[in-house]
């Protein structure tokens, strides 16, 4: 059978590449498409304890087996960590804007994700703003000593990139949990790709909700879990280089 496998960031830099076919046996799993992988391109092997899978954009277990024509992704560190175009809706209560550009986002942008979810019975509008800033951040697993040739350098902008259809799905997910564990249905998500310029807005998420602890405390949860789980990936550029950022991805919420 025939595997697609998807490589990003750190990764496809290693390879050169973004994209590799694999003929596997019937019956593989992802860790035996895996082990392929790295035998024909063993640089890929670095960091690989730190590494997360997606079969057909969703994550999943290196146990789960492999079925013709699936794609599998490869998913390294997180922009985020766990540190702490796109999908809508709109069903009464419900009001959802999630979506990834790579045009910079200002103040009109910004309003325009708030008018866009919230309504007449909310009496709260919390509105979180993620910022470049030109001081670096924790460098992902295997970029220490990359890290360490840039220390007390100003970073100079950031550069994004997604696995944008699973991004946007994770994304989604994370509204849902939002609306199950604070109830509030109302939620905008804007998050850039591509490069950002130091001090420009790199995510925007605003909640809407009738009282404010709920909105306060479900802005928290969709940051802490968009840098958690969703796959996008950071790079913090230098005048002379260049340092992936984040930590392992985490495949479910965190619990209650």
């Amino acid at each position: 059978m025939r595997v697609t496998v998807r490589l990003f960031a750190m990764q496809r830099e290693r390879l050169g590449r973004r994209v590799v076919d694999l003929e596997l046996a019937e019956g593989s799993s992802i860790r035996d498409a895996w082990m392929e992988l790295v035998a024909a391109h063993p640089s890929l092997a670095a960091g690989e304890d730190v590494l997360r899978f997606a079969r057909n954009g969703v994550y999943a277990s290196p146990s789960d087996v492999l079925r013709d024509a699936d794609e599998l992704a490869v998913i390294p560190p997180v922009a985020g960590g766990d540190g702490r175009g796109g999908a809508g809706g709109e069903d009464g209560r419900r009001r959802r804007r999630i979506s990834l550009t790579d045009h910079p986002i200002g103040e009109a942008e910004i309003l325009a994700v708030g008018e866009a979810v919230t309504t007449d019975s909310d009496g709260a509008v919390v509105t979180f703003v993620g910022r470049a800033r030109d001081t670096p951040g924790t460098p992902a697993p295997g970029q220490e000593d990359v890290a360490a040739r840039f220390a007390g350098h100003r970073v100079i902008a950031l550069e994004y990139e997604a696995f944008e259809s699973m991004a946007l799905a994770v994304l989604d997910r994370i509204a849902d949990e939002v609306a199950e564990r604070f109830g509030v249905h109302r939620l905008g998500i804007l998050h850039r790709i591509g490069r950002v310029a130091v001090g420009e807005a790199s995510v925007v998420i605003v909640v809407a909700a009738a009282h404010r602890g709920a909105a306060f405390d479900a802005s928290r949860y969709a940051i802490d879990e968009l840098k958690a789980r969703a796959p996008i990936w950071k790079s913090e550029r230098f005048a002379d280089g260049s340092v992936w950022l984040g930590a392992p991805a985490r495949s479910g919420g965190a619990a209650p």
